[in-house]
């Protein structure tokens, strides 16, 4: 989880700590745990604006359980695991570069006043 995904109410400038999708289909707003990406269609919220959600009427909201101690910052756990794969990724040999095709000439040409 990013520490620099920010609530997407407006004005808000709290950290993100859940994350809410709509089921159009079954008239549900599903409010969890913050997704690991932003998706184009859920919304982030920090934790006052999860907790005073309401649906539209005739909507069902399911909660589902949200550690936020755990959303706040990053384990000693995470961080050492991201610096472990820098390392990895610092320490891997450079990937082989594929033998350069032969420059291909477009569809268009230029007509000289001959033709």
């Amino acid at each position: 989880m990013s520490p620099l995904r920010r609530c997407t109410r407006p004005a808000c400038l709290r950290p993100a700590v859940s994350t809410l999708t709509y089921v159009y289909a079954d008239k549900t707003a599903v409010l969890g745990p913050l997704a690991v990406y932003a998706e184009p269609h859920s919304y982030d919220l920090c934790e006052d604006h999860a907790l005073r959600l309401s649906a539209p009427k005739g909507w069902e909201v399911l909660r589902l359980e949200i550690d936020l101690a755990a959303a706040q910052a990053p384990s000693s756990d995470d961080l050492e695991a991201l610096a472990d794969a820098v390392r990895e990724a610092a320490q891997a040999p450079p990937p082989v570069a594929a033998p350069a095709e032969p420059h291909r000439r477009g569809h268009l040409r230029v007509l000289g006043p001959q033709d």
